[in-house]
């Protein structure tokens, strides 16, 4: 987990290059929402910006956006969470959302120390 960078609307980056990065959700999302029961993802091919939507998850508490932390083009979606949904609950580090490719552009994005500063409002 050391090599994840954070945003402030709860999205994991994990980059496996200069330009592929994988997205999820960070562990204190999927703490929040509670149990998710859907997922809805982005198809590949599809070019997303930074901060713009790339799906969507369910729970048994409310409907949220999942935003893009960064530019680029879908290049594969993980569908084993659209049948199991609940892989963000158990491991949200390991459930992967998308992997995105041909990045051009990325958001602020928070080493794990900040990021767990902001979640204690210390920044």
């Amino acid at each position: 987990m050391s090599n994840l960078l954070f945003t402030k609307t709860h999205e994991w980056v994990e980059f496996l290059d200069e330009t592929t990065a994988k997205i999820g959700l960070t562990d204190y999302a999927q703490k929040e929402l509670g149990d998710l029961v859907f997922v809805n993802l982005p198809e590949a091919g599809d070019e997303i910006g930074a901060g713009e939507s790339i799906g969507d998850v369910e729970s048994v508490k409310a409907v949220s956006e999942v935003y893009s932390p960064v530019t680029g083009t879908v290049s594969k979606v993980n569908e084993e969470l659209l049948d199991h949904p609940d892989l963000i609950n158990s491991e949200p580090y390991e459930s992967w959302f998308v992997i995105f490719e041909d990045i051009t552009d990325k958001e602020e994005l928070l080493e794990k120390a900040e990021y767990e500063r902001f979640l204690k409002g210390e920044e």
